[in-house]
């Protein structure tokens, strides 16, 4: 009995001092590993008479459980041990100052799309969106556009995989569908802008594959040319900030307007860079036109009671022309030294009374 409680207290005391994992590991192997002590003991109860065995058995049992009991708590002690004591050395600091060249800009291209809203929001008119991927409806047919058209083919058009029925999704080409869907979702009078990305097969400095347009769509009862033409002009003055502009509006022809108009704005050139509103010589900015009655009858419009008018322009070649950027395939380039130059601080918003650029 004294023997056994002389080793508990030794055994015990040595397991309290274990001042990390090795050491309680050694003294756990001390006491109960193969040739521990109390194995050791364990071994000479075969030598024993019953009635020793009786008493002695029990005994050793209850010291094995009680040490491995007390190397278990000593275990999870040191751990907690450990932690805090990393804890209190793995500290951040979160007042240091952000590093001067970790700072990030807005893209030309979404500080133009904030303009464009800025100046259009003033005028009336309310944003609205749809689809990247549309059906040959939306598309095409509802705007006019015959089976023909060149614009259908697989060289101006990116199509997704045919479907069981033979019908084909496609990359809208152009924001017009969202006219369309928004006249088939709602009665007139309408007056809306179609911001959002495009797609075409087309790669060169003044073209890529996929780019940002802006359209714009006014449907009501009285609405006329001298409307639109107002309208463009006053964009065009909020947008380059300019007092005057200088305007030409030259018939072409777009499947879904009638009549339909290309528009020219005035510059000049002085040391390399463009004057806009100045001078005697014309950059074409946008098309435009009357909606096509077909395409007020494919949305649901009735053309003997409403009319309107429409425009689209690129807002990359507007950032371009607004901001000298000389090549439209940087845009997309993800070139950080590009980004700094021609991007715009994160606080930087347009507005109309505070100045857009």
């Amino acid at each position: 009995m004294n023997r056994i409680d002389t080793l508990e207290r030794e055994l015990l005391d040595g397991i309290a001092a274990a001042a990390d994992e090795p050491s309680l590991e050694a003294a756990r192997v001390a006491a109960l590993g193969k040739k521990g002590v109390i194995p050791e003991l364990m071994k000479g109860l075969g030598a024993m008479t019953p009635e020793e065995r009786k008493q002695q058995g029990p005994l050793l049992n209850s010291l094995k459980d009680r040490v491995t009991d007390a190397i278990a708590a000593r275990r999870e002690a040191l751990k907690e041990q450990a932690l805090e004591a990393r804890l209190a050395t793995e500290t951040v600091d979160v007042t240091l100052p952000v590093r001067p060249e970790a700072r990030g800009t807005i893209h030309p291209v979404r500080h133009v799309y904030d303009e464009v809203i800025q100046i259009f929001g003033d005028l009336g008119f309310a944003v609205a969106e749809g689809p990247h991927i549309e059906d040959d409806f939306y598309n095409f047919t509802a705007l006019n556009i015959p089976p023909e058209h060149p614009a259908r083919q697989e060289h101006d058009t990116f199509y997704l995989r045919e479907k069981p029925d033979g019908t084909r999704k496609v990359l809208r080409t152009h924001t017009s569908p969202v006219q369309i869907r928004t006249m088939l979702a709602q009665e007139p009078p309408i007056r809306i802008i179609a911001p959002g990305r495009t797609f075409r097969s087309d790669s060169d400095q003044t073209h890529t594959p996929m780019f940002h347009q802006i359209e714009g769509l006014v449907i009501d009862e009285t609405t006329h040319l001298g409307h639109l033409k107002w309208v463009l002009e006053e964009f065009c003055k909020a947008f380059f900030e300019v007092d005057k502009v200088k305007m030409r509006f030259r018939a072409s022809h777009f499947p879904f307007t009638e009549p339909s108009m290309e528009v020219d704005i005035g510059y000049r050139r002085e040391g390399g860079q463009i004057r806009i509103g100045e001078g005697d010589s014309w950059l074409e900015i946008l098309g435009s036109g009357m909606v096509h009655p077909n395409v007020l009858i494919a949305s649901g419009v009735d053309p003997a009671r409403y009319q309107g008018f429409a425009f689209g322009m690129g807002l990359d070649r507007i950032a371009m022309l607004k901001y000298g950027i000389p090549d439209l395939r940087a845009f997309f380039e993800a070139d950080l030294r590009w980004l700094r130059h021609y991007g715009f601080s994160a606080l930087d918003l347009p507005t109309l009374a505070g100045g857009l650029s």
